[in-house]
């Protein structure tokens, strides 16, 4: 049976994680504009719509100005949500000096996606940092009268659409509890009532909404979580101190502006080029395509790289998409992925793709890493093309000769369908294979669990010590999902997950 989460993962994985935002914040905005119209926000619903139609159409132009002159090709999607963000932290106003105040955050916001970057990485989150210089120029105020009661349902639960689907609940929760009870102490001491500033702190304060739509921003976060947790310690005392110099003062755009540099030396520094070199076909539904960096790009084995491949007739999944690395670092990238006969535009522009051909890549992130422990025996568990990030794990230990004791149980729906198998025939462990029918010859070392389903009870089958070992799951959401369940309930209780949403 397919359970409440998988199904939400499933359904989420249909459209981009950009996409999803921008019907969530679309969403919270006409919710908002219809309670204007019945006077439960002290707002003029016009003043709503010529705040949004100025930040929308000064978004663009800017846009269109720096793909003319940095000779790019917009991101539209990723503009639309920096336009919409700025709604909903300006005041809407109908007088022409506060709409230029809006126009100048739009453009601000743009242009520094190019102007305040570093070797072709931003380093600011685009919307703070608008906002920010619209009101040193004290033409707009910050007044994030998203803050309001009557729309905390609407943006508890498209926040949380989004912090699910990038599995961000834990950088919200911190941030949310740094900051509330931050609050509370400090009305407190003011003789506030404590539970009263706690209630306070979420009915009036724009925590939740900066806790899901600002703060994890994906192009200003640290690549791992530790790291993004720390951020949103930070980034939670910041916005509880306040301070103020003229129209300089404790916003909480500057609070995330202080998060962004402290995450940008935790990153990969620098924007990422890679020269397309070709593609070889792994199985008779997947390929593994290569790339040569222009520069040295680091990772770690088991991360996830996000490419941009900007392509005419793009469809809802976009241009963006996130790959694991199947390759060891230090040197060519390479991604594995299954093509189905009707698969997304992208994959079809990337199918295309000639040699020489220069992508670019957003970011690289992930938590999906072998434990520094080499004495801890793992149990690496993967499906069909599930076996990408065991890939790049498996070859850095052959690159460094590291013996790790590693049994890795390789699902497939087809002996036809196993990828990778020099990697995997080069690395020092243990590989079982599940398959419908026995593999007509198996390299030594390997073995053949049978046929059937990838199941709790298969695994304690094949590997008879798996509740004694650390195991490493992926593949899809149904899948990883219900071995999770599984394998906890069967004496399992070290399990590090990886879900392919969307892919």
């Amino acid at each position: 049976m397919i359970g409440l989460a998988t199904r939400l993962d499933r359904l989420l994985g249909r459209v981009t994680m950009y996409g999803l935002v921008i019907i969530c914040l679309v969403v919270i905005g006409v919710v908002a504009l219809l309670l204007m119209v019945v006077g439960q926000i002290g707002y003029s619903p016009f003043a709503l719509l010529a705040t949004a139609s100025v930040l929308l159409v000064f978004s663009y132009l800017a846009n269109g100005f720096a793909g003319l002159v940095f000779r790019t090709r917009p991101q539209l999607s990723s503009t639309a949500i920096t336009a919409l963000l700025l709604l909903f932290i300006l005041q809407p106003s109908l007088d022409p000096l506060r709409l230029a105040g809006a126009a100048l955050a739009a453009m601000v916001a743009v242009l520094a996606k190019y102007l305040l970057a570093v070797r072709g990485r931003h380093i600011f989150n685009p919307a703070a940092i608008g906002a920010f210089v619209a009101v040193l120029t004290g033409l707009n105020f910050s007044f994030w009268w998203v803050a309001t009661p009557v729309l905390l349902p609407f943006v508890v639960v498209g926040g949380f659409l989004v912090l699910w689907r990038t599995r961000r609940l834990p950088l919200a929760g911190v941030f949310l509890v740094v900051v509330a009870l931050g609050i509370a102490v400090r009305n407190a001491l003011f003789g506030a009532p404590f539970l009263d500033s706690l209630g306070t702190a979420f009915l009036s304060y724009p925590i939740v909404f900066f806790a899901c739509f600002m703060l994890d921003e994906p192009l200003t976060l640290p690549p791992r979580r530790w790291q993004q947790l720390l951020e949103a310690a930070v980034v939670g005392v910041v916005f509880v101190i306040p301070f103020s110099f003229g129209n300089f003062g404790s916003t909480p755009e500057f609070a995330l502006l202080v998060g962004n540099l402290l995450a940008f030396f935790f990153g990969q520094r620098r924007g990422i080029r890679l020269d397309y070199l070709g593609r070889s076909q792994l199985t008779p539904t997947s390929w593994q395509f290569e790339f040569r960096p222009h520069a040295p790009v680091a990772f770690l084995p088991g991360q996830y790289m996000e490419l941009s491949l900007p392509h005419g007739k793009t469809d809802a999944r976009g241009w963006r998409r996130v790959f694991s690395i199947a390759a060891a670092p230090g040197g060519d990238i390479r991604f594995g992925m299954r093509v189905p006969e009707r698969s997304s535009s992208f994959k079809s522009a990337l199918l295309a793709l000639e040699p020489g051909t220069t992508v670019s890549a957003t970011s690289v992130s992930g938590d999906f890493l072998l434990p520094k422990d080499a004495a801890r025996p793992l149990l690496l568990v993967a499906a069909g093309i599930g076996i990408t990030p065991f890939v790049s794990q498996l070859e850095h230990l052959t690159a460094r000769g590291e013996k790790r004791d590693i049994v890795l149980l390789y699902s497939v729906t087809n002996t036809d369908d196993i990828a990778f198998g020099e990697v995997l025939r080069a690395a020092d462990c243990r590989v079982v294979v599940l398959s419908p029918t026995r593999p007509a010859e198996l390299p030594s070392g390997w073995s053949w669990a049978g046929e059937g389903v990838l199941s709790a009870e298969m695994i304690r089958t094949a590997v008879p010590d798996a509740a004694s070992r650390t195991t490493y799951l992926s593949g899809s959401p149904e899948l990883v999902a219900g071995l999770e369940r599984a394998l906890h309930a069967d004496g399992v209780k070290r399990i590090v997950t990886d879900v392919f949403i969307g892919y």
